[in-house]
């Protein structure tokens, strides 16, 4: 991984949609009042691709996703350097659960929705939305 991504603090997770065309729906991910793909920290050492798609699991325990490729869009740095990756990916099943994490004795998330890109939109903030936007031009062009 290039230093300049490990300084600023690489996070990785995947957009994730099933259905297509009018039937496509974004899963996302609330912790309080935030809304968000499935994402998380990348380990020291790990390839961003293999901690998206652990991440997405250990958050949701979707385990059925096909990547889109290997393309990915950044964000710009928030909070204090970070920067998330997200990939596209499709589930097949979309049986989606939130398991408790062993860290917090909780789940991360308080709830998960599959939405339309309107509906999604709606919920998430610019940061999120860019990737909403990325992922929703890439599955239109794929047609």
């Amino acid at each position: 991984m290039p230093k300049s991504v490990a300084a600023r603090r690489l996070t990785a997770g995947c957009v994730v949609y099933r259905g297509a065309g009018s039937q496509r729906r974004y899963l996302l991910l609330r912790a309080y009042d935030y809304w968000d793909f499935p994402k998380g920290r990348v380990e020291p050492g790990e390839e961003p691709l293999a901690a998206a798609l652990r991440e997405v699991e250990e958050e949701t325990t979707l385990r059925d996703l096909r990547l889109a490729g290997d393309a990915f869009h950044e964000t710009a740095p928030y909070s204090g350097g970070k920067v998330a990756r997200y990939y596209l990916a499709e589930s097949a099943t979309g049986e989606v659960s939130l398991p408790v994490s062993p860290e917090l004795g909780r789940p991360e998330h308080h709830e998960f929705r599959w939405v339309r890109a309107e509906e999604a939109r709606a919920l998430v903030g610019p940061r999120v939305r860019g990737a909403l936007e990325w992922a929703d031009a890439r599955l239109a062009s794929a047609r």
